[in-house]
């Protein structure tokens, strides 16, 4: 499994990390709650380790904003709160288990393997439009049968596009998924993405569909 961590404590951030590794897992450890997400969305993570408190973004505002946005990993949350309510928050809010600290770390294990046991069938089906399609399983992008190779932010950009197909998608408001809040919004970078989506997506079809609502944003429709 590729597994991300996101905790801001060092020691226990480590403590995870390292344990889960001795597994013969590939672990990332992030430290703040909006990196979390960013990360969590743009690349091929099997199970997420969500701490609550965070810096920048808490954990449950983390967990909210992804399952939003339809993120189907599980998510195990570790929270200093071992209240009821605090625990059916988590749960409500879309985490698969939760893990109350101070933890041993073979109950962590234990259910990290039983998360990673779950079958991937219940994720959505592909998201298609015309004759593009995007696997949110292996986040692989189609383009009339063909396998188009993306950058992990051409894919969150293209992913984010499709899912609201046919509505004007502002700059600002691709930054903000892609990139976050604190992206600077005078770049052009979306711009880049885009002529580079159209490069590989468009260009060697004779139909468009991405489209560039001027000084809006863009949409991709059929």
């Amino acid at each position: 499994m590729r597994i991300l961590v996101i905790e801001d404590d060092p020691t226990v951030g480590q403590y995870i990390k390292r344990g889960l590794e001795e597994q013969r897992w590939a672990v990332d450890l992030i430290a703040d709650g909006e990196e979390g997400e960013r990360r969590a969305e743009s690349e091929a993570y099997d199970l997420v380790v969500l701490d609550m408190r965070l810096p920048g973004k808490s954990g449950i505002d983390v967990l909210r904003a992804l399952r939003s946005r339809g993120f189907e990993r599980p998510v195990l949350v570790l929270t200093a709160q071992d209240a009821v309510d605090a625990k059916v928050t988590a749960l409500r809010a879309g985490a698969d288990d939760y893990v109350t600290k101070p933890f041993a770390f073979e109950e962590l294990l234990a259910r990290v393997e039983a998360l990673g046991r779950r079958p991937r069938a219940l994720a959505k089906p592909a998201l298609r439009v015309a004759d593009l399609e995007l696997d949110q399983a292996t986040r692989e992008v189609r383009r009339g049968g063909d396998l188009v190779e993306l950058t992990p932010k051409e894919y969150a950009v293209l992913e984010y596009l499709v899912r609201h197909a046919g509505r004007v998608m502002s700059r600002t408001l691709i930054t903000e998924y892609v990139w976050g809040y604190h992206f600077d919004p005078g770049t052009n970078i979306v711009d880049v993405v885009i002529n580079h989506l159209r490069k590989k997506l468009d260009a060697p079809h004779g139909r468009k569909l991405i489209s560039t609502v001027r000084g809006v944003g863009y949409v991709i429709k059929e």
